[in-house]
């Protein structure tokens, strides 16, 4: 590893032209040539650089890769690295026994000339750490913020070289997650997506690289699929009727279950949502995955296996606000119904002014953004916290008097509605109360939860649930 002052693009680039070990090819589909021009220009490239491949054409890509439905895609930068490292290993075999063999490939879309599109794309690298050794994968998706395409260009040569210098210095998969963004300001790029795997990277867990895109601000949300596979959330969500079901589900319960059952039903029937076309998804806020100040991954990890094991895509997210989460998820679904279940408590919350003191424009500002594109709040009933028994639905729910128009014009306005068919014997189930008796070994928990919940709590000893102890131990004890 190289010393704690951070490199300069140009002195990453001609360090790794000056190991003789490294030495592969880079392949460049629409950004143009700028990753291998920052090898070129360091000096020394020769020691490095096998080939450089730019195919702009179509048709050329496709005789070359292979067809894809998208041009900028996961799909095509898979079959570039394919191909791009298949040719090294056939064509290299006096190399192989001295050289760390490695393929960079990325096929990203900047900003066109009338300004229309978003610039990103996808960039990935496979390389060995030793010789003749199976390769590691890196895979990140980017979204470049720069408002003209040559400085989106010169972006995408930096984080190019930063990826290529990282997973050949680093071990640590956040340590390569932290230098993607070296010598480039915050505001100019989002990595809303990381995969690293490889024999080198047997130790990596990627959904907790995904937190740590959040955790560290390279992007505001980060999403992976029942599987725990890491997903990018514009492939994901583009242009579908997202459903969307917030919550802590520490751990899930029976009422979360309801919450996403009954809110999608009445989803479902809206007139401009196409049942054919849904996203569902759960959403966990990092700072409800906080203890302390500090984030707790095992605790993450444990509430994670339990939504992918009940079938749900999971997304992070650091928006605690509603209006915020609904203005990202908005840029996805491009006017397609956006749905949003909460409780009749998260109702009263965003209705008080206090949570809107940094917005200019109030809660009129908040509301605007909220409601703006298509989105449709159901409200689930609660248990009434005053006498602990009765329900609690929106038509309970009474604003301040100079917020009671507003109210009812997104009432009258189908913004919201209350939803139907709720179990609300159920709605005595407190998530904190469950957690309790799970850590202390106590019975009866086990009804509060889904089956398949209770079974992963006990099987792999999730939120604390205690180990068994041996008999002979507890002699001893």
């Amino acid at each position: 590893m190289e010393s704690f002052k951070t490199l300069t693009t140009k002195e990453k680039a001609l360090s790794l032209n000056l190991d003789p070990r490294i030495y592969g090819t880079i392949a460049e589909i629409g950004g143009g040539q700028e990753v291998a021009d920052y090898f070129f220009k360091a000096g020394a490239a020769s020691g490095t650089i096998a080939k450089t491949m730019s195919a702009y054409d179509m048709t050329f890509s496709d005789s070359i890769y292979g067809k894809s439905n998208r041009y900028v895609s996961e799909d095509k930068l898979m079959k570039m690295l394919n191909r791009e490292y298949s040719l090294l290993s056939q064509r290299l075999t006096n190399r192989a026994k001295r050289s760390h063999f490695f393929a960079f490939a990325n096929t990203v879309e900047i900003l066109n000339f009338n300004r229309t599109n978003v610039g990103q794309g996808w960039v990935g690298l496979r390389f060995q750490k030793h010789p003749n050794s199976d390769p590691n994968d890196c895979v990140i998706h980017v979204i470049l913020k720069d408002n003209d395409p040559l400085w989106q260009q010169q972006l995408l040569g930096m984080i190019g070289v930063n990826l290529i210098h990282a997973c050949y210095n680093y071990s640590e998969p956040e340590d390569i997650i932290l230098s993607l963004r070296d010598n480039i300001h915050h505001s100019r790029v989002e990595i809303d997506m990381f995969r690293i795997e490889g024999p080198d990277f047997h130790h990596a867990d990627n959904r907790l690289m995904s937190l740590k895109l959040v955790k560290h601000g390279l992007t505001h949300a980060a999403m992976f699929g029942p599987k725990g596979d890491v997903q990018q959330p514009s492939a994901v969500l583009y242009k579908k009727n997202v459903f969307v079901l917030r919550g802590r589900f520490k751990p899930v319960t029976h009422v979360n279950v309801d919450m996403m059952i009954t809110g999608m039903r009445a989803f479902r029937k809206e007139e401009d949502v196409d049942i054919k076309n849904i996203a569902p998804i759960v959403e966990l806020t990092l700072n409800d995955l906080t203890m302390g100040g500090e984030l707790d991954e095992t605790d993450f990890l444990d509430r994670v296996d339990l939504l992918c094991s009940l079938g749900q895509s999971v997304l992070i997210s650091n928006y605690q606000e509603h209006y915020k989460l609904a203005a990202y998820l908005s840029k996805f679904t491009r006017h397609k119904k956006l749905g949003i279940v909460i409780g009749y408590y998260n109702l009263v919350s965003i209705f008080d002014e206090k949570y809107y003191g940094n917005l200019n424009g109030g809660i009129l500002e908040s509301f605007s953004r909220l409601f703006g594109s298509n989105v449709k709040l159901y409200v689930y009933p609660s248990i009434n916290i005053s006498d602990g028994k009765s329900v609690l639905t929106s038509e309970d729910f009474t604003p301040e008097p100079h917020l009671k128009g507003l109210y009812d014009y997104l009432k009258d306005n189908e913004k919201m509605e209350d939803v139907k068919g709720a179990k609300t014997a159920n709605l005595h189930i407190i998530s904190d109360q469950i957690l309790e008796k799970i850590e202390c070994g106590d019975d009866g928990w086990e009804k509060y939860v889904p089956n398949k919940v209770a079974e992963a709590i006990k099987k792999e000893h999730l939120f604390n649930y205690p180990y068994d102890v041996p008999p002979d131990e507890e002699d001893f004890l």
